[in-house]
């Protein structure tokens, strides 16, 4: 591969060295491109780490302000670089970019959003100057470093925090962290509440992803909910809860009467999930199962009431076991009907249960949760 670039010396730092060098690489790979120099802290524009520039192909000239940060450079942090110019030549056309060892999907949707590009010390990029150059390389893995510890989103415990802030119910809520442990105090069905420590530990994760923004009154609320979701639903374990496959020959409005019967004043011992509790919701998706959780303790009960057997295969139920109760959190109650999870928890359940899972969880986000994340923040 040619070296293109020319890479002139005098870097503040070894991250500022080893970024120019993975910039110098990536444009290298681009053919038509030449003559392209890489400057570090090039007068007249201090406030940028780096500088690329060299002509392009539609005549005039490229321009790069690249800005350095390390591994534990946050998204809460990004919006102080975004007023930041870039200055160019008349004939140049310019971008921002924001180079670090490692982007995390959730900086990268930053960048994209405000219009910024970046790249990591791996070559993973999106680089693009509007109509001039485009640049994109993934899949790459990323250089290891050692990022400040953050929350794991993917335990139950973390996991009742994250449904109190993305439940529909709760849009625009204001929250201190003491309100949301006391916020599960009165919940029916009742779902035990976090500590106060864990929700210390998720509410600065969030915050320091910018799903979050602080208020003047010492409060906070959720700024990015769908960011938010999707970082859940990556985080999220379906896997953990137990899956049982049951035959019965109930059908209709005897198996219907026969489950509200097991929950009559929907305390949480079952609640419609998946497929079942979107039908509910957002009809998107026809399937000729019943999904349900169900609390252990009342699977005897569920087995003999609705003549339920445990089978191999041609189910017709498929019963979960949670491994936490907070399944069951906000559940919706319905007339003369068994009470289904929260379009929140029915999201990301869809999106991990096979089949047309994600068709059924896009219906549940643009039909229920975006439409109530909407109206609150308008």
């Amino acid at each position: 591969m040619p070296q293109v670039a020319n890479i002139r010396s005098g870097h503040e730092s070894v991250l500022e060295r080893d970024l120019a060098q993975a910039l110098g690489e990536l444009l290298s790979s681009v053919p038509w491109l030449q003559r392209w120099r890489i400057e570090s802290g090039p007068a007249g524009r201090p406030e940028w780490d780096l500088v690329a520039s060299g002509p392009v192909s539609v005549g005039g000239k490229g321009v790069l302000c690249v800005e350095c940060k390390s591994i534990n450079f946050q998204p809460s942090q990004f919006s102080g670089l975004l007023d930041r110019p870039c200055p160019a030549p008349k004939d140049a056309a310019s971008a921002k970019v924001l180079a670090m060892p490692r982007v995390s999907p959730r900086m990268a949707a930053l960048c994209q959003e405000h219009g910024w590009s970046w790249y990591d010390l791996a070559g993973n990029c999106r680089l693009e100057i509007p109509g001039v150059l485009l640049i994109e390389r993934s899949g790459k893995e990323p250089v290891k470093v050692q990022p400040r510890t953050g929350a794991n989103l993917s335990t139950p415990e973390a996991a009742r925090v994250v449904r109190a802030l993305l439940a529909p119910e709760n849009a625009n809520q204001r929250w201190t962290q003491r309100d949301i442990v006391a916020h599960f105090a009165d919940l029916v069905p009742r779902v035990p509440a976090p500590s106060l420590a864990l929700v210390n530990k998720v509410v600065q994760h969030l915050r320091d992803q910018a799903f979050l923004e602080q208020l003047p009154n010492r409060g906070f609320r959720v700024r990015d909910y769908e960011g938010l979701l999707q970082a859940w639903r990556a985080a999220y374990r379906f896997d953990r809860h137990i899956r049982r496959p049951y035959f019965t020959l109930l059908q209709g409005h005897a198996l219907k009467d026969r489950l509200r019967a097991l929950d009559p004043k929907a305390e949480g011992r079952l609640a419609y999930a998946a497929f079942s509790a979107a039908e509910l919701q957002a009809p998107a998706v026809r399937q000729p199962r019943t999904w349900l959780y169900l609390d252990p303790n009342i699977e005897k009960e569920f087995q003999s009431l609705v003549e339920a057997k445990s089978v191999d295969s041609g189910e017709n139920l498929i019963v979960l076991i949670p491994d936490d109760a907070g399944v069951f959190y906000r559940a919706e109650a319905g007339s003369n009907r068994v009470a289904c999870t929260n379009a929140v928890q029915t999201y990301v359940d869809l999106a991990h249960a096979g089949g047309r899972g994600e068709e059924a969880a896009d219906a549940i986000l643009q039909q229920r949760l975006k439409p109530a994340w909407s109206a609150a923040t308008t």
